[in-house]
């Protein structure tokens, strides 16, 4: 037994809840730059996207005494590889938990459950509105 772990013994147990190792993924996750959103995963039917307010929607952690294992659902932005995104959230999710908790990450799993595509219809709105106030400022 490790001379940490003994001493941590004595003062008594930390039990980290699964909400907050949750949430500490789920912004791991939305940090890394392709990630356009969580996923509520196959059982939540139509991919969400989603803001901060619910970071622990598409994810699934499992927590033991000393291990974490996790599943993450995202939604890739559009042009992005998605083994290199994918990598580097696991990257910053393990660092993230085993930073903020002292637990032993001891997989992260990435679900990628859609691409984002740009909204060019949007685009396109935009430059027709623009066009329109142009020619009314021309006429006045």
């Amino acid at each position: 037994m490790t001379e940490n772990k003994k001493n941590y013994e004595e003062k008594g147990k930390i039990k980290i809840a699964d909400e907050v190792v949750s949430i500490i993924t789920g912004l791991a996750a939305t940090e890394v730059e392709g990630v356009v959103g969580m996923s509520g995963g196959i059982a939540g039917g139509i991919a969400d996207l989603l803001g901060r307010k619910n970071l622990s929607k598409g994810v699934k952690v499992e927590v033991t005494e000393e291990t974490v294992e996790v599943d993450i659902f995202v939604i890739i932005e559009y042009g992005n590889s998605i083994p290199e995104v994918a990598w580097e959230i696991q990257n910053n999710v393990k660092q993230a938990i085993e930073g903020m908790t002292g637990l032993d990450v001891k997989s992260v799993n990435v679900h990628v459950q859609g691409v984002n595509f740009p909204d060019e219809e949007e685009d396109q709105v935009e430059e027709v509105e623009v066009e329109e106030v142009e020619e009314e400022v021309e006429k006045e």
